[in-house]
C-alpha cells in the first residue's frame, strides 16, 4: 500500500494547501519532509486549527502549524509491535522511517474501525420559540422549517449520520408535538432518537439536567436551528487531543467600523485608520462535553451554555475553542432562512 505518498508535503506548501489535501484524503493527515523524503512534522486537522486560532493566514507555511516531534517508529519490526504502539499511544496513524529518518511506510488505524457506528451522544436543542422568524413559526418549530426538501433537524441528524453518530436527543418544547410525531424513534432514518421536555425555558445547558441517563462519553449539543459542513469526527478527535472538558466551536467574524478611528496620546493625534475592519471569534452555537461537566450545570434551571464554560474558565478546567473555517449559518431570521434554502437548493455548498 502506497497511498501515504500522496500525503507527503514540503514545508513550504501553505496552510490552505494542506487544508485541501487533508479533506480530500480519506487519511485526514499530513506529513512533512524535505527532498530526500526525510520526516520533518505532521500535520492533522486540529493542528491547522490551533493555528488558525492563533491569527495565521491561510497563505502561511504548513512548518509553522506542524508538529515537529512527530511520534515515529523505525523499521524492522514486527507488524504486531507497530499495532501495540498504536494502540497503547491511541494513534490513528505511525510514520515508519530508516536510519536516515526517511519515510518507508505509514501505518494506519483500519478504516473499518474508522467508519464503525460510534457510542457518543449528540443533543439537539429543538425547544426554541422561533419568534425572530414570524409568521413562519406561529404554527411550526423553527427547526422543522424546511431547507429544501426536509426539515432544519433532519438535515443535522444526516448530517451527524454520515460521521457515524447515531445517537440521539431532542430537547424539545414549543409545539414539540410536530416533532416527535415526525421524528418519533429515528428507526425510519436508521438512528436511535430520545426526548428531553422543557416545561419552562431551560437555556442550552440547563436543558441537560433533564436527562435521565448520563452519557458515558463525550457528546455534542449543538442548536437545532444551524446548517453547517463541519467534520464532527474532526471536532471529536479535537476535544479529545486537548484534553478538554469542553469544546465550543467558534467562526471568525468581521465587522468594519464605519469612521476614520484616531489613535492619540492627550491632546496629540498620532494616527487615523480609516474604516478598519476588525476580527473576532464568536460562539458558533455547537459544543463537546466531557461527562464530568454535568455536575456543573443546577438541575431544572435557566443555564446557558456561555454561563457553563465561564464557570469551567473561572475554575479552570480546561475548556478549548474549535474554529470553524467550514460552511456555517444560523437560520434566526427571514433573510437567514431565504440564503439557507438558495444555497443549500441551488446547489452552492
Amino acid at each position: 500500500m502506497t497511498k501515504w505518498r500522496k500525503i507527503l508535503i514540503s514545508p513550504q506548501v501553505t496552510i490552505l494547501q494542506t487544508m485541501k489535501l487533508i479533506d480530500d484524503s480519506a487519511l485526514q493527515f499530513a506529513i512533512v519532509v524535505d527532498e530526500n523524503r526525510c520526516l520533518l512534522g505532521t500535520v492533522t486537522d486540529g493542528d491547522i486549527r490551533r493555528g488558525l486560532l492563533k491569527g495565521l493566514s491561510l497563505d502561511t507555511s504548513i512548518q509553522k502549524v506542524m508538529n515537529e516531534t512527530p511520534i515515529y517508529e523505525n523499521a524492522g519490526k514486527k507488524q504486531f509491535y507497530y499495532r501495540e504502539v498504536m494502540k497503547k499511544l491511541k494513534l490513528k496513524q505511525l510514520p515508519i522511517v530508516n536510519q536516515e529518518k526517511q519515510i518507508l511506510d505509514v501505518i494506519f488505524v483500519d478504516n473499518v474501525v474508522e467508519t464503525s457506528q460510534k457510542e457518543n451522544t449528540v443533543i439537539l436543542m429543538a425547544g426554541g420559540l422561533g419568534t425572530r422568524l414570524r409568521p413562519l413559526t406561529d404554527h411550526v418549530p423553527k427547526p422543522m422549517l424546511k431547507v429544501g426538501d426536509k426539515p432544519i433537524l433532519e438535515t443535522i441528524i444526516e448530517s451527524f449520520k454520515g460521521f457515524g453518530f447515531t445517537n440521539f436527543i431532542l430537547s424539545v418544547n414549543y409545539k414539540k408535538e410536530i416533532i416527535k410525531d415526525y421524528f418519533q424513534d429515528g428507526s425510519h432514518l436508521d438512528v436511535n432518537i430520545s426526548y428531553i421536555e422543557e416545561t419552562k425555558r431551560l437555556g442550552t445547558a440547563g436543558a441537560l439536567s433533564l436527562i435521565v441517563e448520563k452519557p458515558e462519553h463525550p457528546f455534542f449539543v449543538m442548536n437545532g436551528d444551524l446548517l453547517t459542513k463541519v467534520n464532527y469526527e474532526q471536532l471529536l478527535n479535537f476535544h479529545s487531543e486537548t484534553n478538554s472538558v469542553a469544546t465550543m466551536c467558534v467562526r471568525e467574524y468581521e465587522y468594519q467600523i464605519p469612521y476614520g478611528v484616531l489613535e492619540m496620546e492627550n491632546h496629540r493625534l498620532l494616527s487615523i485608520e480609516e474604516k478598519p475592519i476588525h476580527k473576532s471569534f464568536v460562539n458558533a452555537g455547537i459544543y463537546v462535553l466531557s461527562p464530568e461537566v454535568l455536575k456543573n450545570i443546577p438541575q431544572n434551571e435557566f443555564y446557558d451554555m456561555p454561563d457553563l464554560f465561564k464557570k469551567l474558565m473561572n475554575e479552570q478546567i480546561e475548556a478549548s475553542a474549535f474554529p470553524l473555517r467550514e460552511y456555517w449559518l444560523d437560520i434566526g431570521r427571514l433573510d437567514d432562512y431565504e440564503k439557507a434554502n438558495y444555497e443549500f437548493c441551488g446547489g452552492l455548498v
